[in-house]
């Protein structure tokens, strides 16, 4: 079962070869939402700053009844920490948020800012200030793993190079059509993993026929088939649901995808609407123009 299997990241730690994102979910509902989840059989779940859901996400696990060990917690610090000050007090910030001693990765959410996102600055310095402060957290045991989310080969070069500690993770939007194979491979050739977020694309892929199609091959659901080939490609996916059912439905994916299927599906090229999610910058049509160019 998908839930019980784990990557294990540079620095030995393991983390479950699937999570559970957090998105969107309203901070009051979010401490419930983590406990189904738990009943269901998740032990990853993600979360950020940016979400606003952190103290949801942390009563719910603490209210669990696992232990801590049994489950793994990421969240993000804000895209526009750009100071290690500022970063030092927000990682502390979520720890008392979370109510938690400790945080099992922590990520820079964005190289840039949202409202200057993929527009030419890659803010080299203030990452390298944000992540010095991510580092002293990890070594001091407040953090078991850092890494970064939406970072390209320049940003995440820009650490490799001149950081002490490189990041163990990458987390970026990657789902059937829109799939970053160069970052992939780059990132792994680093010895960091890739997770990823919106494996659904934003619920955009349930609404592709030739996705129903193949699914219905599988017998799957879209979701499903989704979820499969990002594990195919040796990413870890984060889809996101408030639903005990989706839950287990998304987890249910204990298939096999055939190799003329997984072409189909790496070849697959859109203009993926995203509907409503348009609006933010990762899914927008000037961060989906730049994909497909």
């Amino acid at each position: 079962m998908i839930l019980k299997e784990t990557y294990t990241l540079a620095n030995g730690v393991e983390i479950p070869k699937l999570g559970l994102g957090t998105w969107m979910i309203p901070d009051g509902e979010a401490a419930q939402v983590v406990r189904d989840a738990v009943e269901a059989g998740y032990r990853h779940f993600d979360t950020a700053q940016a979400y606003a859901n952190e103290r949801g996400v942390g009563e719910g696990l603490r209210s669990s009844g696992l232990a801590r060990d049994e489950v793994f917690l990421t969240t993000k610090l804000v895209a526009e920490c750009k100071s290690y000050a500022k970063a030092k007090a927000l990682i502390d910030g979520s720890l008392q948020t979370l109510g938690l001693d400790h945080i099992d990765l922590m990520l820079i959410h964005s190289p840039q800012p949202w409202a200057e996102f993929r527009e030419g600055e890659h803010f080299f310095e203030g990452n390298l200030e944000a992540w010095r402060a991510l580092e002293e957290a990890y070594e001091a045991g407040k953090l078991r793993a850092i890494g970064v989310s939406n970072f390209e080969r320049a940003d995440l070069d820009n650490l490799l190079d001149n950081g002490a500690v490189k990041p163990m993770v990458n987390q970026v939007l990657a789902h059937v059509g829109n799939t970053p194979f160069d970052l992939i491979d780059y990132s792994r050739s680093k010895g960091v993993l890739v997770e990823a977020y919106s494996p659904v694309a934003h619920g955009a892929a349930l609404n592709n026929a030739d996705l129903a199609a193949m699914a219905g091959k599988y017998g799957v659901s879209i979701a499903q088939l989704c979820i499969r080939y990002c594990l195919e490609l040796g990413l870890l996916p984060l889809p996101k649901t408030s639903k005990a059912a989706h839950m287990r439905d998304n987890a249910a994916v204990d298939f096999v995808i055939s190799d003329a299927d997984m072409a189909a599906l790496n070849g697959a090229k859109g203009d993926t609407d995203y509907g409503a999610a348009n609006m933010f910058p990762v899914f927008g049509k000037k961060r989906q123009a730049e994909s497909a160019a």
